[in-house]
């Protein structure tokens, strides 16, 4: 694998962006816009569906942990899928998939029925993302067009989070069955055009067959994962439950990792790894997305729960955030094109590191203007810049027969890290739930788990600026290596490294 980017690129000759160039750009983000809207909008609609449906709240949590176990879980078997069975084909398949379940889930009068919806969706989005990320990495060559196209990719997740946290409040005031089925024809309006826009791509060859024990090993094991740490909050982190599920997860993992040592076709090259640049850019992703889902967790709690604001006026005071990183979209390729990613990355971590402190400043009678919306304005300035930077970092210099594998992997990055430091957060808030709910005391207790997600953001800080310092190293050079099927690298050439 060669090195992801970690200095400013250099100049290269300017290519015209097509109009079929731009149409399969648009294709692929309504893909990743449908993702996020889905996970943002079915959370106001929650409330609604229990009521019609006559859902317990703990059968009610299951129709957005369905979607993440789908999604999380299945995520590094999509990646590689897409890679040796044609990216077009399994993203094509797999966006038709994510339609009819939408339609589905709008249609289903029955808790069990609809929470399968959200499971088959949530894995039809596991190989749409690492095949649409792929796609572009594959599409556009490496450098400024890539890092354009990438921006403005990873700008639609966040447009459609912030768009469905909106939607969702005006969709349920008619019906929360608007929330399930407004994704279906949008997907199949981005599966038509893409039958006519995206390129066609070729199946891996000389792939050394398929790692069938691999595959089934890394589903099950992050399945597991995702399954005990969506459960922990609710039996209990040391119930004998949770403590042999992670026993389990462990001996998997470790199986799994035996497994794709020996494999001669390995499901995940264990060798991309071996970059520190590669692991940084997985631990930010797992750090990132944490921090921000546990915030925004507890934000609409206590938005909702202690100042009485309705969703949609919640959904309102999120958006300068979202707004903030639509409107820098088209920036941010020439950002990272001056600067790089290992200069912005610890700018971006460091700007979240602010808004979440200056948020522990709220209280039962907050000024919106003086803590709330400059915390939301560091905060979407903070995800304009370290998004787009992670999803660069990670794909850059990678061969293209990987970039599927990559791409799963960072996926799977961000729905664990996701998954993980949610429930750390919400068992702290737990944990110091008061004997007598009075609003001052709640507010108390989230404190603390305002305080992980501050801490979980400086963790990310500090793992971004061992990047920046070994960048800072004067003509320092860094090997590059080609990828290959084995787990040995080849040094091909060697690149200084500019300050």
């Amino acid at each position: 694998m060669t090195s992801p980017l970690t200095t400013p690129a250099a100049p290269s000759p300017a290519v015209r962006w097509t109009p079929r160039l731009w149409g399969t750009l648009l294709v692929l983000c309504a893909a990743m816009f449908l993702d996020a809207l889905d996970v943002s909008m079915v959370g106001v609609a929650l409330p609604s569906i229990g009521a019609d449906l006559g859902l317990s709240t703990s059968t009610l949590q299951w129709i957005v942990s369905g979607y993440i176990l789908g999604y999380g879980g299945l995520l590094l078997l999509g990646g590689r899928t897409a890679d040796l069975l044609g990216r077009r084909q399994v993203f094509l398949i797999a966006l038709g998939v994510f339609a009819v379940a939408s339609l589905l889930g709008g249609l289903v009068d029955s808790g069990p029925l609809l929470i399968a919806s959200r499971f088959i969706k949530g894995l039809s989005a596991a190989f749409t993302a690492p095949a649409g990320l792929s796609i572009i990495t594959t599409t556009f060559p490496e450098g400024p067009l890539r890092n354009r196209a990438l921006s403005i990719y990873t700008t639609c997740a966040a447009t459609g989070f912030s768009m469905g946290l909106v939607l969702s409040g005006l969709l349920t005031e008619a019906s929360w069955r608007l929330t399930m089925l407004l994704p279906a024809p949008i997907a199949l309006i981005a599966l038509v055009a893409g039958l006519k826009l995206l390129p066609r791509s070729a199946r891996e060859k000389d792939h050394n067959g398929y790692d069938i024990p691999g595959a089934v090993l890394g589903t099950a094991s992050m399945l597991l994962l995702v399954f005990t740490v969506v459960q922990a909050p609710e039996v209990g982190w040391a119930s004998a439950r949770t403590l042999l599920s992670f026993l389990a997860v462990a001996v998997l993992l470790t199986v799994f990792v035996l497994v794709e040592r020996r494999s001669p076709g390995p499901l995940v090259r264990l060798g991309v790894l071996r970059s520190g640049i590669q692991i940084r850019a997985q631990l930010g992703a797992m750090l990132f997305f944490g921090s921000y889902v546990s915030f925004q967790f507890l934000v609409t709690l206590y938005m909702q729960s202690l100042l009485g604001w309705s969703a949609l006026h919640t959904a309102l005071a999120f958006l300068p955030a979202g707004a903030l990183v639509a409107l820098s979209a088209t920036k941010m390729g020439s950002i990272v094109d001056r600067f790089g990613t290992q200069r912005l990355l610890p700018v971006g971590f460091g700007l979240m590191v602010i808004g979440y402190a200056l948020f522990l400043q709220v209280d039962l009678d907050p000024v919106y203007a003086a803590v709330i919306l400059p915390s939301m304005l560091l905060i979407g300035a903070a995800c304009a810049l370290v998004f787009p930077s992670l999803n660069i970092q990670a794909t850059n210099g990678v061969d293209d027969h990987e970039q599927g594998m990559v791409s799963g992997l960072l996926n799977t990055s961000v729905q664990v890290g996701g998954a993980i430091f949610l429930a750390i957060v919400t068992a702290v808030v737990t944990a110091g739930a008061p004997e007598t709910a009075t609003p001052q005391a709640v507010l108390d207790s989230y404190r603390p788990g305002l305080i992980v997600v501050t801490g979980i953001a400086v963790a990310g800080l500090l793992i971004t600026l061992t990047g920046l310092r070994s960048g800072r190293r004067p003509q320092r050079s860094v090997v590059v290596a080609q990828s290959t099927m084995k787990e040995t690298e080849t040094e091909t050439e060697r690149v200084p490294v500019r300050d």
